[in-house]
């Protein structure tokens, strides 16, 4: 008979432990006030990486394409491991929130757009948005979800995207009681009928196991005789009683060993999420529980058989004997994964496929955090509370063969109905396949096939195939099912491996192993890695029937070789033709796209979606509106000369004419799209009126790549806006630009050093100059690094400080400057906190 699997992991406890404090490392720099030196702060990696992903937002590129009620706002930029941000969005339709509509824009530490991902594409027009139902009424509907309410809050008006048609609902929490469990509820309310749509619960609860690890030294706070079992360095994390409060006591010694002393369960709920967050930062990149550097609290005691997340606390029970606290590794890493899952872009979601994904990412995280610890109490395996024998019936769940608990080894359409934990089934299976594969050896056991699976998997270890999944969670959307999950893995190994990697190859063979099959467009293993980007500017224009209206379509090359891109448009209104001058590129090139509308095309807007086909496809969106009748004011825009050619570093002009065409003349307003990287455009002047003229100066810089590029000029007046390109051609140039100093400079505690480069270039220094420092110094966090440029200007670089030590190495940093590039530039590291001394190694500057 099936053992009763109740919700998340659980495994009971109990640990004597003698527990000394453990204090921030003594060489980690102090959090104190910045030197007051000046103010320019170098270049932020997550600051680029949310410019370039707002960038593609605006431009709609690929997965994100929007109605035109609809808007995106970004939430957060989390970084990741290979250098990778992960930037998340959320949205809203007519100024409501769209539950279900959120995107993740993937970038790297270079600034280019590596993937998108978006929970659904665009709505339609229709969707009503004025309720019928009053709030008031919402809430008495969503209060029916619960046995005992005990709380409520104001709902909130919103778009529910989940399903096969948006709908207007109420949002409604309700926390309480649910068939005899702690319950928080999202409940959404039709606001049109009354009747409910949906409902998730933020209350992720569990069995799982746990017993005495011993003597361990855990992180927790306070000095003479006043101690707290909070965690400082982990900010957060803290554990104590069922009234939220840690606890305290006169000396740093915790617990005495025996299974049903609380302060002991959380001597080893401590032990085992600090042991996860050093996994997480460790293994997988990531910072802390949420991924911006902080946790959540546990406690212990809790009444019952169980365990839980419940969204913003852990809460941990007993074994059904009574005997063991709920506490060991791989149930409190389960119910913090479940946080993790909750922190990832798209939230918690709703249904019973997605929640088994949250199980089973729970698992993984107890798996991960097992493997990590290798503590010999309780060895690293692949079985979920197999220790604590929650009532008798050993494990609850088994990740490299769920069936013999069973659930279900593999992906079937029944899965969508499944109860969470055994809808985790395929999901745990194939992180064992992933991470050892089907015949591992070595004492291992051995996982089955799926029927029309791959002969046999091997696996790439249970560290990478962490990283694998972690890359797929900073992927998630709200709507996530199996086959986003197997998408998002294969993209991630590609991103962290390489397409031609062992890990593409497996993260695939795995998936289908337990019979999740590929999606159309899924990226190949084995092949080319080149990948390109497409961008329009402007992304919108209008014109009259018969008129035109034109956009440079811009491409980069986002990874290997340059390739050629294939151009087209569809979503073209009737009467209304697409040309491509020309019609394909090689990536990092431009073209010129020139709508002409038909003299029968009906007034409205349109979203055209211009597409990419290269190695991979990708797509922008262009809004077109086409007016009703001929504006009785209009204008033209033209360029004299229409092409030019220079050398990096140098500057093209060019004279922009204007003419009133229809009616009186009215003041344009001029803009330039399409530039090259590095390149700026100015007129004078900039507005004119019609009939006038403008000089347009593009200055190109010494690190401008050289190639052909399309510039639009964008003239927009008060009745229409016109277009007229220039062909710019950059050349390269010779003479570097990059100048290095190698000697060795001794870095001691609390010492000060300047390194100094003269530069020889001329003019204006590109700004951001890019530097390379290295340093062999293993605190990194006590260094505070700043460049002084040759008129006396200070730049911050790499401030100091943190509560751990990391190996300093290689860095790069981009940095803004405004000044000229020849003359005596310094670099002055300044050692803040006592414990490591080195020496910088050598740094350039490329201004």
């Amino acid at each position: 008979m099936k053992r009763k699997a109740l919700l998340a992991a659980v495994v009971g406890v109990a640990t004597a432990a003698a527990l000394a404090l453990q204090a921030p490392p003594a060489n980690a720099a102090p959090p104190g006030a910045a030197p007051q030196k000046q103010t320019t702060r170098a270049g932020d990696p997550a600051s680029l990486a949310a410019q370039v992903a707002d960038k593609a937002v605006s431009s709609q590129l690929d997965e994100l394409t929007r109605g035109p009620d609809e808007a995106y706002s970004r939430v957060a930029v989390t970084p990741g491991a290979a250098d990778m941000y992960y930037v998340s969005y959320e949205r809203t339709y007519k100024g409501l929130p769209m539950v279900g509509g959120d995107a993740v824009v993937v970038t790297d530490a270079a600034g280019n757009v590596r993937d998108t991902v978006s929970a659904r594409g665009p709505s339609p027009s229709d969707v009503p948005t004025r309720a019928t139902i009053s709030a008031g009424r919402a809430t008495e509907i969503a209060r029916t979800r619960l046995t005992r309410v005990d709380d409520t809050a104001a709902p909130r008006l919103v778009v529910l995207a989940w399903g096969e048609k948006p709908r207007l609902t109420w949002d409604a929490m309700v926390s309480g009681i649910a068939e005899g469990k702690p319950s928080i509820q999202h409940v959404f309310v039709d606001a049109r009928t009354g009747e409910i749509a949906d409902s998730y619960d933020l209350v992720r609860e569990g069995s799982g196991n746990g017993y005495y690890y011993g003597q361990v030294t855990i992180g927790t706070s306070g000095s003479g005789s006043s101690y707290s079992m909070t965690d400082t360095s982990r900010p957060g994390i803290q554990c104590g009683g069922q009234n939220g409060s840690a606890y305290t006591g006169t000396d740093d010694a915790w617990g005495n060993g025996s299974g049903t002393n609380l302060e002991t369960a959380c001597v080893d709920a401590l032990y085992s999420v600090q042991r996860e967050w050093d996994m997480l930062r460790d293994w997988l990149g990531r910072n802390g529980i949420n991924g911006s550097g902080r946790g959540f609290p546990a406690r212990v005691g809790l009444a019952d058989v169980n365990a839980y997340w419940n969204g913003s606390y852990t809460n941990f029970g007993h074994s059904q004997d009574n005997a063991r606290q709920a506490t060991n590794i791989d149930v409190v890493a389960h119910e913090f994964g479940h946080a993790v899952f909750q922190t990832t872009p798209g939230g918690a979601g709703s249904g019973n496929e997605n929640g088994g994904i949250n199980e089973g990412t729970g698992d993984i995280f107890g798996a991960l955090t097992e493997a990590y610890a290798n503590n010999p109490n309780d060895p690293p395996d692949y079985l979920v509370g197999e220790e604590v024998n929650l009532v008798g019936d050993g494990p609850i769940r088994n990740m490299y063969n769920p069936s013999a608990l069973g659930d279900p080894n593999c992906y079937s359409s029944s899965i969508p109905s499944t109860e969470v934990h055994a809808a985790a089934g395929p999901l745990n299976h194939w992180f064992y396949l992933l991470a050892e594969g089907n015949n591992p050896g070595g004492g291992k056991p051995s996982s089955p096939i799926c029927s029309g699976g791959p002969s046999s998997v091997t696996g790439v270890g249970i560290q990478n195939a962490g990283k694998i999944y972690m890359g797929a969670l900073a992927r998630k959307t709200s709507s996530w099912r199996y086959t986003n999950i197997r998408a998002a893995s294969v993209a991630a190994a590609i991103e962290l491996f390489g397409a031609n990697s062992a890990q593409c190859n497996t993260t695939k063979a795995a998936w289908s192993a337990v019979s999740v099959a590929a999606a159309s467009g899924e990226p190949a293993c084995g092949t080319s890695t080149s990948d390109f980007s497409i961008s329009l500017s402007p992304t919108s224009g209008s014109a009259a029937p018969g008129g035109q209206a034109t956009a440079t379509v811009g491409t980069q090359t986002t990874s290997g070789s340059a390739q050629t891109v294939s151009l087209s448009a569809s979503g073209l209104p009737s009467g209304t033709t697409a040309s491509f001058s020309p019609s394909s590129v090689t990536s990092g090139n431009s073209s010129t796209l020139t709508l002409s509308v038909g003299s029968s095309t009906a007034a409205g807007t349109y979203n055209i979606t211009v597409t990419g086909t290269g190695s991979t496809t990708h797509t922008a969106t262009y809004a077109l509106t086409v007016s009703s009748n001929p504006p009785t004011r209009d204008f033209s825009i033209s360029a004299n000369p229409t092409s030019g050619t220079v050398q990096a570093g140098s500057a093209a002009t060019t004279t922009i004419g204007t003419t009133t065409t229809a009616g009186t003349a009215q003041t344009v307003n001029l803009s330039a799209g399409g530039l090259p990287t590095g390149a700026t455009a100015a007129f004078n002047p900039a507005s004119v009126t019609s009939g006038a003229s403008s000089t347009l100066t593009i200055s190109t810089a010494p690190t401008t790549p050289a190639g052909n590029y399309t510039v639009t000029v964008t003239g927009t007046g008060v009745t229409a806006t016109h277009t007229a390109t220039y062909a710019l051609t950059v050349q390269s140039t010779s003479g570097g630009r990059t100048f290095t100093n190698d000697t060795n400079y001794t870095i001691d505690d609390y010492d000060t050093i300047d390194s100094s480069i003269t530069s020889t270039a001329t003019g204006t220094a590109t700004s951001p100059v890019k530097l390379s420092i290295t340093i062999s110094h293993t605190c990194a966090e006590d260094l505070d690094i700043w460049l002084r440029g040759p008129n006396g200007t200070w730049y911050a670089v790499d401030r100091y400080g943190g509560t751990t030590c990391t190996q300093y190495g290689t860095r790069t940093f981009s940095v803004p400057v405004s000044q000229q590039a020849a003359g005596t530039w310094i670099l002055e590291i300044e050692d803040v906190y006592l414990g490591d001394t080195g020496y910088l190694d050598t740094w350039s500057i490329t201004v």
